[in-house]
């Protein structure tokens, strides 16, 4: 199974089970960007305890690896659990939605888009920026976070809503790298 059936399938799941989600990441940014090889699809889902059952049996084994202890522990922690597809070792990161300011305004943003022949929500550019820089500064500086962060910023450029990425790289105390994706993409 290819990766972009892995991610259709896991989102007709999430939407037999009434799971929101939004598509974030290094795919997200490479469908806004500057296209790179990933191994993992990253989603954030608005879910509770009570369809980890449907998602595990939506994900059996032996083509796939689901914990469903690890995915009830996370989400008790507003984590992250993950699902494995066993043939082509491709992954999804599931992040549980947090209550965090920033991750509920790009949750409220996201968009539907088409994608591998279905309509995918994805994260308003802005917010894969700002998410990228996030992670870069989680991750002292991540060159490919932040160069993911310049492709979108390239290939968007003109429609994005620069007042929205000033006000969250203030917020979150990334100014610093918003400039410098800013003046990288101007290069």
């Amino acid at each position: 199974m290819s990766q972009s059936d892995l991610l259709v399938e896991a989102v007709a799941a999430l939407r037999a089970a009434d799971v929101g989600y939004v598509l974030t990441g290094s795919l997200a940014s490479s469908l806004q960007g500057e296209p790179r090889a990933t191994h993992d699809i990253d989603l954030v889902i608005e879910v509770d305890m009570s369809a980890v059952d449907g998602l595990a049996r939506a994900f059996s084994a032996p083509r796939y690896f689901f914990d469903q202890i690890a995915a009830r522990d996370a989400l008790s922690q507003r984590g992250m659990f993950q699902l494995l597809d066993t043939a082509s070792g491709d992954k999804i990161d599931f992040w549980a939605l947090t209550d965090s300011e920033f991750d509920r305004s790009r949750f409220s943003r996201r968009l539907e888009v088409p994608v591998f022949g279905s309509r995918l929500w994805v994260t308003a550019p802005e917010d894969t920026i700002i998410q990228k820089l996030k992670w870069a500064a989680d991750f002292g500086g991540s060159e490919r976070q932040i160069g993911d962060a310049v492709g979108v910023y390239q290939v968007q450029a003109g429609v994005l809503d620069e007042a929205y990425l000033d006000e969250w790289a203030d917020k979150l105390g990334l100014s610093g790298l918003l400039l410098q994706v800013r003046a990288r993409a101007a290069d």
